[in-house]
């Protein structure tokens, strides 16, 4: 009778489930688990640190509402992946991750890379199993991935000691394992499935009453709505009213940014004088001033949906919608369709959005359509806008991270198509780069991916360009290279002192440092620009070759500002 080990039955387990990658960095005790998986149809993206390969596992979530799947070795390498695993729950993004730990007879004494790795994992996860016997793995996995995407989405851990992966069973007992898991514990069936809690009639009509009513309503939509594949359902809410609506960074493309509601632009006024505000899959937190004054005004109602009743209770809004993005939006619209109402351009409220955006698009283009040199963030940011503009659809997903490149970025680059952004999150989490270029390579190969990144943010995960090279994935990392954190050395005189005062700046890196070169050493293609027509070329070259290259674009170190937009908090 033919026996499987554990590292065969997890395989088995995550093809059944229908997980089709995983990320990862293998070693003792997991290598024949990976191999396993790649023998069974799961492509196992191997990355040089878990750090980059759990962001890459946190974004795939995302860009396919399927969680995405690490696996680390023991100890070490389990505390590594922590930084996926809690960007994940940060970020609400459907993640699992699966580490191998010590033999269960030699806990306690010393093992090699022993660890109380369920303990270490719990803030940081939604559950977290130990499978404590072979049989027990197809439950600990189905218990896993259902629970991440279940709810609202986020990191669970799953612990698999080394003598449960060496343990044998007979391959019927494991087919039977499998069977026996019921279908509606099936994690991959229920990734299409969403559940709104049921909503009376009334909050429904009540809270098309506040928007019919409103004199200043807005729209504002964040990555839940992105996660929910709420797109079609939003514009139609849109154009049906003819409300202004407001993106969060990762909810841009839902609708164009080029749309004629859009008051991205004019963000200052739209949050500082709505009226009403229905916020769809977007939390009241930094990112949104907590919806409080004095960046909203005192008496804003905000209509919250949300897909956690634990959320709207936290936020306490004028009216809670607990639910499923997509589906109460298209409730929504079904209400407003029995009755509709539409604003129309002529509406003053319209009318001074529409200003204001105008009025800060043309200053905006006044400072892009200069060539300076050395180059300042705004040339180099709008050649490459002009460049991803000019590739028409599929969009490129662009990646974007840094405090000056990233808040420069978010202004002036264009997002047309749902789903084409990934930048630092809720989390403001720098170093998330090359693992979120891997990861959107692997869950869109239709589309170019561009990453838009500081040198700082590209610093903490360069030596995975080697990844990009030896699996060819077609991504173009463009770093803006100003010679450290924020660019280069900006104390006061007074901070130059001291035993080590002649030490480089604690935010200074080499000047003009050569990062294109390190591209090059695996084969990929380098780039190191200076000039617009340098960039152009650099730009039309590997977008049209969709091969992995570096562009290395000096900056004026003294261009940009310390934190960023976020100056107050340093």
């Amino acid at each position: 009778m033919e026996e499987i080990d554990g590292n065969i039955l997890v395989a088995m387990s995550l093809a059944k489930f229908g997980i089709r990658h995983m990320f990862g960095v293998v070693g003792i005790p997991v290598t024949s688990l990976a191999n396993r998986a790649v023998s069974l149809g799961i492509r196992f993206i191997a990355f040089h640190n878990e750090q980059s390969a759990g962001y890459a596992a946190s974004a795939y979530g995302f860009l396919t509402a399927s969680p995405g799947v690490l696996l680390t070795v023991s100890g070490p390498g389990c505390v590594h992946g922590l930084a996926g695993l809690s960007n994940a729950m940060a970020n609400t993004w459907p993640m699992i991750m699966i580490s191998g730990s010590c033999d269960q007879n030699d806990v306690g004494r010393g093992d090699f890379q022993e660890l109380n790795q369920i303990e270490a994992v719990k803030p940081f996860s939604k559950l977290s199993l130990k499978a404590t016997h072979i049989t027990e793995i197809p439950n600990c996995l189905s218990q896993v991935l259902n629970s991440a995407s279940s709810g609202r989405p986020g990191g669970c851990y799953l612990d698999l000691p080394s003598d449960v992966l060496h343990q044998k069973i007979s391959k019927e007992q494991a087919l039977s394992l499998l069977h026996n898991i019921q279908t509606q514990n099936n994690p991959h069936s229920s990734l299409t499935t969403t559940t709104t809690t049921t909503i009376t009639t009334t909050r429904i009509s009540e809270a098309v009453s506040l928007l019919r009513h409103a004199q200043r309503p807005l729209i504002v939509f964040g990555k839940g709505a992105a996660y929910a594949r709420a797109e079609h359902s939003l514009k139609k809410l849109v154009e049906s009213t003819g409300i202004p609506f407001l993106p969060t960074p990762l909810g841009k493309g839902l609708l164009p940014d080029t749309h004629h509601l859009a008051a991205t632009a004019a963000r200052s006024l739209a949050i500082g004088k709505c009226d009403v505000a229905v916020v769809v899959g977007a939390r009241l937190n930094w990112l949104l001033h907590f919806g409080e004054s004095p960046k909203w005004s005192n008496d804003v109602k905000f209509i919250l949906v949300d897909i956690s009743e634990e959320e709207i209770q936290l936020r306490k809004p004028h009216l809670g919608l607990v639910g499923d993005a997509k589906q109460i939006v298209e409730i929504l619209n079904k209400e407003i369709k029995d009755d509709p109402f539409c604003l129309g351009k002529t509406h003053p409220w319209v009318e001074a959005i529409s200003k204001k955006v105008k009025d800060n698009v043309e200053k905006m283009e006044a400072q892009l359509v200069k060539d300076v040199v050395p180059f300042n963030f705004f040339t180099p940011m709008r050649i490459i806008r002009d460049a991803i503009v000019g590739l028409g659809s599929p969009a490129p997903i662009v990646v974007s991270e840094g405090a000056n490149t990233m808040d420069v970025g978010r202004s002036v680059l264009i997002q047309t198509e749902p789903r084409t952004r990934l930048d630092a999150g809720t989390w403001g989490t720098m170093g998330v780069g090359l693992g979120y270029c891997i990861a959107a390579a692997v869950a869109s190969p239709d589309r170019l991916v561009v990453a838009v990144e500081g040198d700082s943010g590209f610093g903490f995960s360069a030596i995975e360009v080697e990844t990009l090279v030896r699996y060819q994935l077609p991504v173009v990392v463009i770093v803006f290279n100003n010679g450290g954190v924020y660019g280069g050395d900006r104390r006061s005189p007074e901070e130059i002192d001291g035993p080590h005062k002649d030490d480089p700046a604690p935010t200074s890196f080499v000047p003009n440092a050569g990062y294109h070169a390190l591209i090059e050493a695996f084969g990929g293609k380098g780039y190191l620009v200076g000039t617009p027509e340098e960039l152009k070329n650099a730009l039309s070259e590997t977008f049209s070759a969709r091969k992995p290259a570096v562009i290395n674009v000096i900056i004026d170190p003294y261009a940009g500002a310390e934190s960023g937009r976020l100056q107050h908090k340093n």
